[in-house]
């Protein structure tokens, strides 16, 4: 009979391994073997219940060393095992023939190099992803019904406007700089500045900032904070920030000349009519190079037509362009006529990249035929967008989103989605 293993009291020390599958497969065997040493089994043979994971083998009973040899046709009949059973509770089926150690090792090995979810390198495996949540219409009112209890997700409507906010709330790399400009007064190139610069900073992480760079007495700032508190607060202009430039050096410094509309920053016109038009194209580089500093997206508000003194500065900095125009067939020409314009001029790549806005203010859109405006600009700018009429911004008071209707707010929302198209 052959002497009986010596049971091995002393454990080995463990291995770091490369993955947990590893480090289990590892674990196992060496469990079955201590378990095979304190039973005083054979090496290959069964392990006990304990540690039983695979499936159980029959194994042969000793045959002395003198005994002879019996014929292969005749082979001694073994007692069928009782089917080993996993932890998992499964019975798995006896296999015809039984694995040998280094079947067993190589299955071992294969476990341990299998990728397996671990909760730290993929941890969305294990939650369950949720859907939004719908807002309005009739699944916002199945969902606030039932407690939540029944979620249809967002509707097609949503979705769209959620990807709109996606688009626009990208992270930038660097500084942009989008200008604003048209050929007539009077058509919603100001009011386009500022409801889009307040919806840049309702979806944006960072702040923008919006400058006034309007020859003419521009009134950004007013728009954007109304009338009454710009004259109440301290009336710090462009040519104030020109003046102390050299010792800006900080946010906190540059804030003393800006104007805050929630979280647009502005930095308002020269209102005084002997100065106004005073702005130099170097001046104007000088205000975009301090403002790349510290914002990464910055809109300006340029004065009516293509040449005045500031106007080269601002389209040399210029990442791309939006054009006013009004609701009619008139506008379109004039948009066609300022896009040629700047096309000759050396700003072929501003004119094809160009987003022309039209906005209805004398709420003139149901006798327009807009396929005609789009036919005239068709294959000469990137985008076409329409911004229907709109008391709240057809007054020249004012421009605040919480009283504008959805239509117009939704327009502002694809202007600005366009804008940030264009930086990446």
């Amino acid at each position: 009979m052959p002497a009986a293993a010596t049971p091995n009291n002393s454990r080995t020390a463990p291995t770091r391994r490369s993955s947990w599958a590893e480090a289990a497969a590892v674990a196992d065997a060496q469990a079955e073997t201590e378990a095979q040493a304190e039973t005083g089994s054979e090496p290959g043979a069964p392990a006990s219940a304990t540690v039983q994971a695979r499936v159980q083998e029959p194994t042969p009973s000793p045959v002395p060393a003198a005994a002879p040899a019996r014929p292969a046709a005749q082979p001694v009949a073994q007692p069928a095992a009782p089917p080993a059973t996993t932890r998992r509770g499964a019975v798995p089926a006896e296999p015809s023939t039984p694995p040998s150690n280094t079947t067993r090792q190589a299955a071992k090995l294969a476990a341990a190099d299998a990728p397996v979810s671990d909760f730290i390198t993929s941890p969305g495996s294990f939650v369950r992803e949720q859907k939004p949540r719908p807002k309005g219409g009739f699944r916002g009112a199945l969902f606030a019904l039932t407690g939540g209890a029944i979620n249809l997700g967002p509707g097609p409507r949503q979705r769209e406007e959620d990807e709109l906010g996606r688009r626009i709330s990208r992270q930038l790399q660097g500084s942009y700089n989008t200008a604003v400009l048209s050929l007539k007064g009077g058509i919603g190139k100001t009011s386009t500045t500022v409801g889009v610069g307040l919806t840049l900073a309702e979806f944006r992480g960072d702040a923008p900032c919006a400058i006034d760079a309007n020859p003419d007495s521009g009134d950004l700032v007013e728009r954007a904070l109304g009338e009454g508190i710009y004259q109440q607060s301290s009336p710090r202009t462009i040519t104030d920030l020109l003046k102390n430039i050299d010792s800006v050096d900080s946010l906190t410094a540059l804030a003393r000349y800006m104007h805050h509309a929630g979280r647009l920053h502005l930095i308002a016109g020269e209102q005084d009519p002997e100065v106004s038009d005073s702005l130099t194209a170097e001046e104007y580089l000088r205000i975009r190079k301090l403002i790349s500093g510290y914002y990464s997206v910055a809109l300006t508000d340029c004065g009516t037509g293509v040449t005045h003194n500031a106007m080269s500065g601002i389209l040399q900095s210029a990442d791309n362009l939006v054009i006013a125009a009004g609701y009619a067939v008139s506008g379109a020409k004039r948009a066609r006529s300022t896009l040629q314009w700047l096309a000759s001029h050396g700003y072929e790549d501003l004119a094809r990249n160009a987003i022309v806005v039209i906005t209805d203010k004398d709420e003139v859109s149901s006798r327009v035929d807009k396929d005609a405006i789009e036919e005239h600009l068709a294959g000469i700018c990137r985008q076409l967008i329409a911004v229907p009429h709109d008391r709240g911004v057809a007054d020249g008071d004012l421009v605040t989103l919480d009283v504008l209707k959805p239509e117009t707010r939704r327009a502002y929302k694809e202007i600005a989605a366009a804008i940030v198209d264009g930086y990446v």
